[in-house]
């Protein structure tokens, strides 16, 4: 697992705190801007919202400095192929003809995000901040008006989480281990591995960092 650095997870949790405080569209740009532009450096953000077959419904771009007309349109042409190639190549946070890319889809559509940069981007590390941060960028750009009715505005989930499976993902985010977890709910470490395991697939995700990320996101877990 990629780790980051002590000032990158401060970033990262400046970025997950500020996401919370998101209701408007000026929020939006704001946090964009401020947090998320600190964590990942770019010049301009292309958000899409994507349909059932992955087409592009609407797209929006945000930046702090008016960028050049034409190069925004080229911008707004590659999505729609940047979203397919990332489709195409597993859905996974990376760096896809210079931009970082990620998104979020399940079967009634989901949403896309391109980060476009003109300096040097640290392809693994930037990569995994933007899979750590889009349950954020997912749920709260989506919120904005616009989006088109009837969209998902969850992540995928297709059932609701248990009592026990919320108590275990409330002491991971604690820093606890999965023995200390046991011996504070008075179980094993690995019925709490079993627990965990089951909560990676409800939410989507591969480890302790996202399950709690995407816990939050949610709203499972309280901040």
């Amino acid at each position: 697992m990629m780790l980051l650095t002590g000032r990158e997870q401060e970033y990262l949790l400046h970025a997950i705190l500020g996401a919370h405080g998101i209701a408007a569209p000026s929020d939006f740009f704001l946090w964009s801007q401020g947090p998320l532009q600190t964590l990942l450096p770019h010049d301009i953000l292309m958000c899409a919202q994507l349909g059932a077959g992955g087409a592009v419904l609407r797209s929006e771009a945000w930046h702090s400095v008016v960028p050049d007309h034409a190069q925004l349109r080229e911008r707004q042409g590659q999505l729609a192929r940047l979203a397919l190639a990332w489709r195409a190549g597993g859905q996974r946070a990376g760096v896809i003809d210079g931009a970082l890319v990620h998104g979020s889809v399940g079967e009634g559509g989901g949403s896309f995000f391109a980060l476009f940069a003109t300096g040097t981007v640290d392809a693994a590390r930037h990569a995994y901040a933007l899979e750590l941060l889009l349950p954020y960028l997912h749920v709260h750009w989506l919120a904005l008006p616009g989006s088109q009715p009837g969209f998902p505005g969850g992540l995928g989930v297709t059932r609701a989480a248990s009592a026990r499976e919320l108590e275990v993902l409330h002491w991971v985010r604690e820093g606890k281990s999965n023995d200390e977890v046991g011996q504070i709910l008075g179980i094993s470490g690995a019925t709490v591995k079993s627990h965990l395991q089951r909560i990676y697939k409800l939410l989507g995700v591969s480890n302790r960092t996202q399950a709690v990320s995407r816990g939050i996101a949610l709203r499972l877990l309280g901040h």
